[in-house]
This record gives C-alpha cells, sequence and structure tokens, in this order.
C-alpha cells in the first residue's frame, strides 16, 4: 500500500476513535452539549458512523431534546432495521415525548411508541429494557387507548423467565398498580429473597410508603441497611420516622449517624438531614432546636423552598 495513503488512512481511524472517545466520556461526565458538539462534527465528515449516530441521539435525550433524538435513533432504525436495541432506543425516545407533551397530541404517537418496543422484543428473545418498558407502557395507559394489566402480566412472566428478580419486581410494580396490594407486596419480597440489591428494597420501601405502613418501610430499611452497609441507608430511616411522626428517637439517632458518615456517595446532601432533624424537633414541640436544624439546611441550600415553607410553619 502507498505509505502516504496508508498514514492517511491510519490518522483518520485514530481521529474517529478519539472523537467517539471523547463523546462517551462527556455522556459519563454528564456534559451533554459537549457530546452533542463532537459527535455534530464529527457526523459531518463520516455521516454513515453508525456508533456516533447513536450518541448523538443519547446527548439530545439525555438534553430532553426528544425530536432530536427520535430523528437520530429513527436512521439507525433505518440503516440496521434488525437491530433490537436501536429500535428500543426509538421507542424510548417516542414515549418520552409523549410524555412532554399534550395528552391528545400524545395519542398520535403512542402506536408508534407500542410497535418499536415489540419490534425489539421480536428482535431480541433475551432484550430485558424492552420487555420492561412494555410493562410500564401497558400498566400506565389507560385501557381506552390500550393500556392493559393483562399484557402487562404477559411480559413480566417473560421478564421472568429471562431475570427471575426482574420478573417479579415486574410483577409487583403491575400488581401495585391494579390495586392488588398483597399480591404487589408477595412479589417484591420475592425479588429481595432472589436478588437482595438496594433496589429490590428500595422497591418495597416505596410500596410501603404508597402504601401508608410506614413501620413496615423502616423494618425493610434497616434489613436493607444490616445487608448491605450503606449509608444512605441511615438517612431513608430518618425520612421516614421524621415524615410519620414515628420511633423518633430511632430516625434523630440514624441521621446523626448519617451526618456523621456523610460523603458526596451518599447523594443526598447535609442539609436534607437536617431538614429532617427540624420535622423531628417539631414534632417533638423544641422549637428552638427545630429552627436550629432548619436554618442550617437553609444556609447550606439558600434556593429550596420547601425548606423556607417548613421554617414558616414552626
Amino acid at each position: 500500500m502507498n505509505r502516504f495513503l496508508f498514514v492517511l488512512l491510519l490518522s483518520s481511524f485514530c481521529f474517529s476513535q478519539n472523537a467517539i472517545t471523547n463523546a462517551e466520556t462527556f455522556l459519563v461526565k454528564k456534559e451533554f452539549v459537549k457530546a452533542q458538539k463532537e459527535m455534530t462534527v464529527f457526523l459531518e465528515a463520516h455521516p454513515n458512523d453508525l456508533k456516533a449516530i447513536e450518541l448523538l441521539g443519547d446527548a439530545y435525550g439525555y438534553q430532553k431534546k426528544w425530536d432530536f433524538a427520535i430523528a437520530q435513533y429513527q436512521i439507525l432504525t433505518q440503516k440496521r432495521p434488525k437491530n433490537a436495541n436501536y429500535h428500543y432506543k426509538y421507542g424510548g425516545a417516542l414515549g418520552m415525548k409523549a410524555l412532554s407533551i399534550s395528552k391528545l397530541k400524545a395519542l398520535a404517537i403512542i402506536g408508534d411508541v407500542k410497535d418499536a418496543f415489540h419490534k425489539a422484543v421480536l428482535l431480541d428473545p433475551n432484550h430485558i429494557e424492552a420487555r420492561w418498558a412494555l410493562v410500564e407502557l401497558y400498566v400506565t395507559l389507560p385501557g381506552i387507548i390500550g393500556g392493559s394489566f393483562s399484557k402487562a402480566l404477559n411480559y413480566a412472566q417473560q421478564l421472568e423467565e429471562l431475570s427471575k428478580v426482574d420478573g417479579y419486581l415486574a410483577k409487583g410494580y403491575v400488581y401495585e398498580y391494579d390495586d392488588e396490594p398483597e399480591l404487589a407486596e408477595k412479589y417484591y419480597k420475592l425479588a429481595i429473597k432472589v436478588g437482595g440489591s438496594v433496589t429490590c428494597y428500595d422497591k418495597l420501601t416505596e410500596f410501603y410508603e404508597d402504601q401508608k405502613q410506614p413501620h413496615k418501610a423502616i423494618d425493610n430499611l434497616e434489613e436493607a441497611k444490616d445487608k448491605h452497609r450503606r449509608n444512605a441507608m441511615h438517612y431513608q430511616i430518618g425520612k421516614v420516622c421524621a415524615d410519620y411522626n414515628l420511633q423518633l428517637d430511632k430516625g434523630e439517632t440514624m441521621l446523626k449517624v448519617y451526618l456523621k458518615n456523610h460523603s458526596a456517595k451518599d447523594g443526598v446532601p447535609k442539609e436534607w438531614a437536617y431538614y429532617r432533624l427540624a420535622q423531628i424537633n417539631k414534632h417533638r414541640d423544641n422549637t428552638a432546636e427545630a429552627l436550629e436544624w432548619i436554618n442550617m439546611a437553609i444556609a447550606g441550600l439558600p434556593d429550596l423552598e420547601v425548606f423556607q415553607d417548613f421554617k414558616e410553619t414552626i
């Protein structure tokens, strides 16, 4: 091969890899505009690069620019009609657009959302995400426009055959929305028994809170805390105690442990723990201490209206 041509091809390949890597890094860092610009420029020279098209669609999606994301994913489905993941992403972007527009306008694209997810399922018998999307779609849609608990359960059963944990969580989700709390609790507990992940425990905790069963929520959180040893669980227990005005001593202890061990990886800023401690002290009629805690919360996050509003109630 001509040496000049070889060097030119190698340089082009390196440029391609660098651009793709840069965009992927920007997405991980949540620098979505930078990823968008990187791929937009790259695609001007390489308009048929599928990875670049997908990354550009992802960058638009993270920015909730649904029409632009839809356009990129649609290109992918046209270029590779047998790629299940492209159809899944296309359906997901369409679905998110449907949630962001009026119900009347959303009706016009719900059929396309379903078709995209069904296509992904047909193309890939093991595509878990597409089945989850169909479970959620059939649960949330009104029956008059195609919602169906029986169809949602059918896809939940398919999930169970692929992954017992996903199947149990999906069934719990369906039964929760179908107003069958005993069955929902049963399957959420089965998910914990089989998987036992933080996500499994979170789903059961959220279910108990929605069912106004804070004692069960606290018991579940304590089991999760003992198993996973995550500081964030201390905050969650304190939150439930503060919200429901129960086991206040335990709630205070958990929140102070959370603050003592707090780090950025815990996710919830310290100011929210201050707010929960203010709630607990208000329940106890300790006005001075409640004000001290809420003032600390406001000092750290002065723009949060919930903190300001709470202070006015003390």
